[in-house]
């Protein structure tokens, strides 16, 4: 059965470009990419979506009272798009817990670090990068998790480590992340999800077989 996916961005949207190119191969079957909502009037991701022929709009925080008001309102246009899976792709925006109560392991999110290192509130952007070269890594990562309401301490879908380099900044190692992880893993956990071939059983994600078994 296909499913309709709407993707939140806030800024460049890379990880958005990665869903699209995979949607353009048929990496997601039947499966589409139904809208883009972003956080910010300003967001390029709307342009990549512009370029794609997918509908977008923006709702900007600043233009409700509350997190709640704000969140009720994304949760509307969600609902609006049919969404059947929700993508966090560098969506930067603090929502509470309504939209992961609405969706319950129906909302994926990528996070450029191996969780449970590097992550839950604060870290997001290059604040993830530059904890992990201050510690000294050897080895970074990415993580594709659900949603949950804590923060980054969803099950966990997949994971990609990527090595870091001794003249590493936080610029370079989040590029190389993006290239090397991100943009792998999250068609990966999308075209999983669209099969359905993801089960959440006692907070663990199982992936199932083609036929549907462990």
């Amino acid at each position: 059965m296909s499913k309709r996916i709407v993707v939140l961005v806030s800024g460049g949207g890379t990880n958005l470009q990665s869903l699209l190119d995979a949607q353009a191969r048929g990496t997601f079957g039947d499966s589409r990419i139904a809208g883009v909502i972003a956080s910010r009037d300003d967001a390029y991701a709307l342009v990549r979506a512009e370029n794609h022929g997918v509908p977008h709009l923006t709702l900007r925080r600043g233009d409700y009272p509350d997190v709640h008001a704000y969140s009720l309102a994304l949760l509307d246009a969600i609902r609006d798009f049919g969404a059947d899976l929700v993508v966090l792709a560098g969506f930067l925006t603090i929502v509470d817990e309504t939209l992961c109560r609405a969706y319950p392991n129906r909302i994926i999110n990528i996070h450029p670090s191996l969780i449970p290192s590097f992550c839950g509130p604060g870290f997001y952007g290059l604040r993830v990068h530059e904890a992990a070269l201050a510690k000294g890594v050897k080895v970074s990562g990415a993580t594709v998790h659900f949603v949950t309401e804590e923060c980054d301490g969803g099950p966990i879908i997949l994971q990609k480590a990527v090595c870091v380099q001794p003249d590493d900044t936080p610029e370079t190692l989040q590029k190389r992340i993006m290239k090397e992880a991100e943009q792998v893993l999250l068609p990966e956990a999308v075209r999983l999800f669209c099969e359905d071939r993801l089960a959440v059983e006692n907070g663990v994600t199982r992936i199932l077989s083609q036929e549907g078994s462990l």
